[in-house]
């Protein structure tokens, strides 16, 4: 089997593809011959050593990679559900660059008909994501209006999507002009465009009262703002810090430190004099929730089998070429998900 490893937190030449055999099942596991495996912003975080999870959960040397879609190749004792050959998606909680994984068969599920690898490769950290932010920790109720933050991207328009479903307004917000296509067709209804207008003003205009959820992984760029635009029980969802983060793969950590010290502390106290509240998930530290997730997964594959739920566009890389899947995705420039050829098929 190929896979990327990570002996040592780095910039992109971290990402070494190496050769090794292939896994043995043990009880309860399968193993996957993986035709694509998702890309996500927190891979590079992984490569870059800022990880939380990826210290606490596994250590280095490390193979990123949370969600993969093949063909089951080997099938452990007592797994009675699935056989070779089955179409597959899987969670993996990091080793997801490679051609071959091994994983719990609590974590796969059957391959959605009429649904490619590549796609449903780019489906499980997104939507899983969204979904825990908006069902199980923002709860939305129709006519709600949310402000998405960077929703051209995996999980922002996964959000975006949700949100349409459940009968929400959601107003997107881009970064770029060619990224208005892609949030306006995850179902947002107004989009604010960064690089052209000015966010806040753009946003108070089309929510004067405030935003029942704003859904936020930027960071201290924007999270104080974000909080100070909810309505009255209002739900800021946290989920990750891009903004904090490089866009050339190399760490500054006097920046890094700076914009920690920045970032805002919400005090529990004015919480609740406001009526606003701070919500905040992350897939990696929810991985042993095994029944929530499979609930979620199972409650997303039924509405993409109903066409409720759309996939993103992909961009697809070969596995080799992980490091310029990781460059493209930290740009900031990508739309959609991102998903590595791990057959070398031209998914």
């Amino acid at each position: 089997m190929r896979r990327i490893v990570i002996a040592r937190p780095g910039g992109y030449d971290a990402l070494q593809l190496v050769d090794e055999p292939d896994p043995i099942p043990g009880p309860n596991e399968v193993v996957i011959a993986v035709r694509a495996a998702g890309v996500n912003y927190a891979d590079g975080i992984v490569r870059m050593g800022l990880y939380a999870s990826a210290k606490a959960l596994h250590g280095y040397p490390i193979t990123p990679g949370f969600e993969v879609a093949g063909t089951i190749a080997g099938v452990g004792h007592s797994v009675r559900d699935l056989a070779l050959g089955d179409a597959v998606i899987a969670l993996t909680l990091f080793g997801g660059y490679a051609d071959r994984v091994c994983v719990p068969a609590d974590r796969v599920f059957a391959l959605p008909e009429g649904m490619d690898f590549a796609h449903a490769a780019a489906l499980p950290a997104v939507f899983l994501t969204a979904w825990f932010l908006v069902h199980e920790l923002v709860h939305p109720r129709e006519r709600d209006v949310w402000l998405v933050h960077s929703a051209a991207g995996g999980v922002g328009g996964a959000l975006a999507q949700l949100g349409h479903l459940a009968g929400c307004r959601v107003v997107g917000v881009i970064g770029a002009t060619h990224k208005r296509d892609a949030a306006i067709g995850a179902g947002c209804s107004d989009v604010i465009d960064k690089s052209r207008e000015s966010l806040w003003t753009r946003a108070e205009a089309l929510a004067p009262k405030g935003y029942q959820a704003i859904f936020d992984a930027n960071g201290v760029a924007t999270l104080a703002a974000s909080y100070a635009h909810l309505a009255p029980a209002g739900k800021l969802a946290v989920y990750g810090f891009a903004s904090m983060l490089p866009r050339d793969g190399r760490v500054n950590r006097l920046r890094l430190a700076w914009d920690w010290l920045c970032t805002p502390r919400f005090n529990p106290m004015k919480m609740t004099q406001e009526n606003r509240s701070v919500v905040a998930a992350n897939l990696s530290f929810l991985s042993t929730h095994t029944e929530r997730l499979t609930e979620g997964m199972r409650w997303l594959l039924s509405r993409f089998a109903a066409g409720e739920l759309v996939a993103p566009p992909v961009t697809v890389y070969p596995l080799a070429h992980a490091a310029d899947a990781q460059r493209a995705i930290e740009s900031g420039l990508t739309v959609g998900k991102l998903v590595l050829d791990c057959a070398d098929l031209h998914l």
